[in-house]
Protein backbone atom coordinates (compact mmCIF):
# COMPACT_ATOMS: atom_id res chain seq x y z
CA UNK A 1 0.00 0.00 0.00
CA UNK A 2 2.71 2.49 1.19
CA UNK A 3 4.69 1.66 -2.25
CA UNK A 4 1.66 2.34 -4.51
CA UNK A 5 1.12 5.48 -2.69
CA UNK A 6 4.58 6.70 -2.84
CA UNK A 7 4.11 6.05 -6.77
CA UNK A 8 1.68 7.86 -6.84
CA UNK A 9 3.35 10.82 -5.41
CA UNK A 10 6.33 10.63 -7.21
CA UNK A 11 4.41 10.52 -10.23
CA UNK A 12 2.04 13.96 -9.26
CA UNK A 13 5.86 15.39 -8.29
CA UNK A 14 7.48 14.50 -11.63
CA UNK A 15 4.24 15.85 -13.36
CA UNK A 16 4.24 19.47 -11.80
CA UNK A 17 8.25 19.38 -11.78
CA UNK A 18 8.04 18.83 -15.78
CA UNK A 19 4.91 21.38 -16.07
CA UNK A 20 6.44 23.95 -14.01
CA UNK A 21 8.94 24.78 -16.64
CA UNK A 22 6.41 25.50 -19.08
CA UNK A 23 3.86 27.84 -17.56
CA UNK A 24 6.49 30.10 -16.68
CA UNK A 25 8.08 30.18 -20.31
CA UNK A 26 4.00 30.68 -21.75
CA UNK A 27 3.70 33.61 -19.19
CA UNK A 28 6.73 35.00 -20.33
CA UNK A 29 5.56 34.18 -24.35
CA UNK A 30 2.31 35.60 -23.43
CA UNK A 31 3.52 38.96 -21.67
CA UNK A 32 5.52 39.67 -24.55
CA UNK A 33 3.35 39.37 -27.45
CA UNK A 34 1.93 42.64 -29.04
CA UNK A 35 -1.58 44.34 -27.67
CA UNK A 36 -4.28 43.00 -29.86
CA UNK A 37 -6.10 45.25 -32.07
CA UNK A 38 -3.13 47.47 -32.42
CA UNK A 39 -3.55 48.94 -29.27
CA UNK A 40 -0.34 50.27 -27.61
CA UNK A 41 -1.14 49.50 -23.26
CA UNK A 42 -3.65 48.65 -21.49
CA UNK A 43 -7.46 49.69 -21.96
CA UNK A 44 -10.44 49.87 -19.89
CA UNK A 45 -10.92 46.51 -18.40
CA UNK A 46 -7.07 45.50 -18.84
CA UNK A 47 -4.39 45.07 -16.76
CA UNK A 48 -2.18 48.49 -16.60
CA UNK A 49 -0.09 50.13 -13.81
CA UNK A 50 -0.26 48.58 -10.11
CA UNK A 51 -1.48 45.38 -11.57
CA UNK A 52 0.34 42.13 -12.02
CA UNK A 53 3.75 42.84 -14.92
CA UNK A 54 2.48 46.73 -14.81
CA UNK A 55 4.75 49.22 -13.49
CA UNK A 56 5.66 49.06 -9.83
CA UNK A 57 4.83 45.52 -9.51
CA UNK A 58 6.39 42.61 -8.42
CA UNK A 59 7.32 40.65 -11.98
CA UNK A 60 8.77 43.84 -13.49
CA UNK A 61 12.24 45.77 -13.24
CA UNK A 62 15.79 44.70 -13.19
CA UNK A 63 15.07 43.36 -9.56
CA UNK A 64 12.75 40.65 -10.86
CA UNK A 65 14.08 39.61 -14.45
CA UNK A 66 11.23 41.56 -16.43
CA UNK A 67 12.39 44.79 -18.50
CA UNK A 68 15.69 46.20 -18.48
CA UNK A 69 17.19 42.64 -16.38
CA UNK A 70 20.64 41.51 -17.49
CA UNK A 71 20.02 37.74 -19.07
CA UNK A 72 20.40 35.16 -16.52
CA UNK A 73 19.66 37.73 -13.68
CA UNK A 74 19.04 35.47 -10.51
CA UNK A 75 18.59 31.83 -10.10
CA UNK A 76 15.85 31.61 -13.00
CA UNK A 77 17.32 33.39 -15.61
CA UNK A 78 14.84 35.19 -17.45
CA UNK A 79 12.23 33.42 -15.13
CA UNK A 80 12.13 35.73 -12.74
CA UNK A 81 14.73 37.35 -10.19
CA UNK A 82 16.12 36.49 -6.98
CA UNK A 83 13.82 33.62 -5.52
CA UNK A 84 12.26 32.38 -8.31
CA UNK A 85 9.43 32.76 -10.91
CA UNK A 86 7.38 35.94 -11.17
CA UNK A 87 4.11 35.22 -8.69
CA UNK A 88 1.28 33.81 -10.47
CA UNK A 89 -0.99 37.61 -12.46
CA UNK A 90 -4.43 37.24 -13.23
CA UNK A 91 -6.38 34.09 -14.19
CA UNK A 92 -7.11 34.31 -17.53
CA UNK A 93 -11.27 34.09 -17.18
CA UNK A 94 -10.50 37.54 -16.53
CA UNK A 95 -8.54 38.61 -19.78
CA UNK A 96 -10.92 40.83 -22.06
CA UNK A 97 -13.36 41.62 -19.60
CA UNK A 98 -14.38 44.93 -19.21
CA UNK A 99 -13.65 45.53 -15.41
CA UNK A 100 -14.17 48.80 -13.61
CA UNK A 101 -11.61 50.76 -11.93
CA UNK A 102 -12.82 49.88 -8.79
CA UNK A 103 -13.11 46.02 -9.96
CA UNK A 104 -9.46 46.47 -10.93
CA UNK A 105 -8.69 47.37 -7.32
CA UNK A 106 -10.25 45.13 -5.54
CA UNK A 107 -8.58 42.51 -7.92
CA UNK A 108 -5.70 43.81 -7.49
CA UNK A 109 -5.94 43.42 -3.27
CA UNK A 110 -6.52 39.96 -3.89
CA UNK A 111 -3.67 39.06 -5.72
CA UNK A 112 -1.23 40.98 -4.19
CA UNK A 113 -3.05 39.40 -0.64
CA UNK A 114 -2.56 36.07 -1.71
CA UNK A 115 1.54 36.03 -3.04
CA UNK A 116 3.35 35.87 0.25
CA UNK A 117 1.43 32.47 0.33
CA UNK A 118 1.69 31.28 -3.02
CA UNK A 119 5.45 32.45 -3.03
CA UNK A 120 6.15 30.47 0.34
CA UNK A 121 4.66 27.57 -0.81
CA UNK A 122 6.26 27.45 -4.49
CA UNK A 123 9.46 27.87 -2.11
CA UNK A 124 8.68 25.10 -0.37
CA UNK A 125 7.99 22.96 -3.58
CA UNK A 126 11.28 24.04 -5.09
CA UNK A 127 12.97 23.40 -2.28
CA UNK A 128 11.34 19.62 -2.12
CA UNK A 129 12.07 18.98 -6.14
CA UNK A 130 15.70 20.22 -5.51
CA UNK A 131 16.57 18.22 -2.67
CA UNK A 132 14.27 15.04 -4.60
CA UNK A 133 16.91 15.39 -7.71
CA UNK A 134 19.97 16.00 -5.11
CA UNK A 135 18.96 12.07 -3.33
CA UNK A 136 18.46 10.75 -6.81
CA UNK A 137 21.81 12.02 -8.15
CA UNK A 138 23.74 10.85 -4.39
CA UNK A 139 25.43 7.87 -3.80
CA UNK A 140 23.92 7.14 -0.69
CA UNK A 141 19.72 6.87 -1.61
CA UNK A 142 17.50 7.03 1.16
CA UNK A 143 13.92 5.56 0.48
CA UNK A 144 12.29 7.19 3.45
CA UNK A 145 13.82 10.53 3.08
CA UNK A 146 13.02 10.50 -1.02
CA UNK A 147 9.33 9.40 0.22
CA UNK A 148 9.21 12.61 2.71
CA UNK A 149 10.48 14.53 0.29
CA UNK A 150 7.50 13.75 -2.30
CA UNK A 151 5.06 13.87 0.46
CA UNK A 152 6.55 17.44 1.07
CA UNK A 153 6.42 18.38 -2.74
CA UNK A 154 3.17 17.13 -3.03
CA UNK A 155 1.89 19.00 0.23
CA UNK A 156 2.79 22.01 -1.25
CA UNK A 157 1.66 21.83 -4.46
CA UNK A 158 -1.82 20.91 -2.73
CA UNK A 159 -1.91 24.00 -0.72
CA UNK A 160 -0.69 26.55 -4.15
CA UNK A 161 -3.62 24.61 -6.05
CA UNK A 162 -5.92 25.36 -3.44
CA UNK A 163 -5.26 28.88 -3.06
CA UNK A 164 -5.14 28.79 -6.68
CA UNK A 165 -9.06 27.83 -6.68
CA UNK A 166 -10.10 30.14 -3.39
CA UNK A 167 -8.41 32.90 -5.00
CA UNK A 168 -10.21 32.41 -8.11
CA UNK A 169 -13.50 32.22 -6.44
CA UNK A 170 -13.01 35.52 -4.46
CA UNK A 171 -12.25 36.76 -8.01
CA UNK A 172 -15.20 35.73 -9.66
CA UNK A 173 -17.27 37.24 -6.54
CA UNK A 174 -15.93 40.62 -7.63
CA UNK A 175 -17.74 40.56 -11.07
CA UNK A 176 -21.13 41.55 -12.29
CA UNK A 177 -24.18 38.92 -13.30
CA UNK A 178 -22.85 39.46 -17.03
CA UNK A 179 -19.57 38.98 -16.43
CA UNK A 180 -19.62 35.65 -14.45
CA UNK A 181 -22.06 35.11 -17.49
CA UNK A 182 -19.26 35.68 -20.13
CA UNK A 183 -16.85 33.94 -17.90
CA UNK A 184 -19.54 30.95 -18.09
CA UNK A 185 -19.74 30.73 -21.44
CA UNK A 186 -16.03 30.96 -22.51
CA UNK A 187 -15.27 27.49 -20.06
CA UNK A 188 -18.46 26.39 -21.83
CA UNK A 189 -17.05 26.76 -24.88
CA UNK A 190 -13.79 25.67 -24.28
CA UNK A 191 -12.47 21.89 -24.44
CA UNK A 192 -12.76 19.38 -21.60
CA UNK A 193 -10.77 17.06 -20.50
CA UNK A 194 -11.37 13.49 -19.12
CA UNK A 195 -9.28 12.31 -16.23
CA UNK A 196 -5.44 12.02 -16.72
CA UNK A 197 -4.01 8.50 -15.57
Amino acid sequence: MKTKQNQIVQRIVLAAALALPFGVATADDVAAMPAPEGRMGPGPGHFGPGMQGGPGMPGRGPHAGGEGAPEGHGPQGRQGGPGGPRPMGPPPFLHGLNLTEAQQDKVFTILHGQAPYMREQDKALRKAHEALHALASSAQYDDARAASLSQAAAQAMTNLELARVRTDQKLLAVLTAEQRKQVEQRMAAMPQHGPRL
